[in-house]
């Protein structure tokens, strides 16, 4: 079994800072994961990707042909789809040591920052039932710039951008506000009625705000109810400088792809034997000793 985590979410919510930071986090710790970049317009990263779709594509390839002319939103949906007609490709560069035993394997797929590929199209399923096919358990990850999420009417927003998502690709989910780092103190402290959200508050801040929120207020009012009666959306802070808190997020995404739940339980004879004291005796007599720990 492989594990992968399928990070998304608008352009500039620190997609690539998060791979890279959820990379060397794992390695300070003695874990091994891998990134993977299937964004073709991707210029700069911090990481050195494992495997890197602009290998086989690049977007000025499909913005510059004579015959396609596409832009920047066009090229990058034509860059995407080139890949899952050359699935091969990207399943060859995945194992690019055929007798390397792929178990455990652990990978991070960042992904372009056109959202409307994972709330509208199909292209972000198709790779994922392509990962699923390669025996991956796959998890989506959703950044949202945590100082985007300022008042209740962005906050809803950000919220349905979630839940479209969510239902679109139709896996384990995990949804993150990025960028805590960058917050103010009163800013932070402003935030935190965004992570256990009263929707009620909320909405009558926006209802408050414009006379649109006054007269739309009975469909803004079903959104809330929507949100807050099925639990549907709750988002986790990441700061990158709290390595806490990068430590929890991880293993929340760890618990969610069941990852390392298939390895062996140690059993009493894995540990060492208690030392001996001074008088040449174990500290514990007896194994029921044990369980007194």
């Amino acid at each position: 079994m492989r594990y992968a985590q399928f990070v998304i979410g608008p352009a500039g919510s620190g997609k690539s800072t998060y791979c890279t930071t959820m990379q060397r986090h794992a390695a300070d710790s003695g874990r091994i994961i891998e990134i993977v970049n299937l964004d073709p317009a991707a210029e700069v990263f911090e990481y050195q990707p494992f495997v890197d779709i602009r290998d086989l594509i690049h977007l000025d390839d499909a913005m510059e042909d004579e015959e396609l002319h596409y832009g920047p939103n066009g090229g990058l949906i034509f860059c995407l789809e080139f890949l899952l007609e050359n699935s091969e490709w990207l399943r060859e560069a995945l194992n690019p040591d055929m007798e390397h035993d792929t178990d455990d394997d652990y990978l991070i797929f960042d992904m372009p920052g056109q959202i409307e590929m994972f709330t509208h199209l199909d292209i972000g399923r198709k790779i994922i039932k392509l990962l699923e096919d390669w025996d991956f358990r796959v998890c989506s990850v959703f950044l949202v710039d945590s100082q985007f999420m300022t008042d209740g009417a962005k906050f809803i927003s950000g919220t349905l951008t979630a839940l479209s998502v969510m239902a679109n690709l139709e896996i384990p989910h995990v949804n993150i506000l990025s960028k805590m780092d960058l917050l103010s103190k009163s800013a932070r402290s402003q935030l935190e009625k965004y992570l256990e959200p009263d929707p009620d508050a909320l909405l009558n801040e926006i209802v408050d705000e414009s006379a649109w929120g006054r007269k739309h207020k009975r469909l803004s009012s079903a959104i809330g109810s929507l949100v807050q009666d099925y639990s549907l959306v709750r988002f986790t802070p990441l700061n990158i400088d709290d390595e806490e808190n990068i430590s929890d997020i991880l293993l929340t995404i760890d618990n969610v792809i069941q990852y390392g739940e298939d390895a062996d339980v140690k059993i009493r004879e894995d540990f060492d034997p208690p030392e001996d004291n001074d008088d040449g005796e174990n500290f514990m007599h007896d194994p029921e000793d044990y369980a007194n720990l």
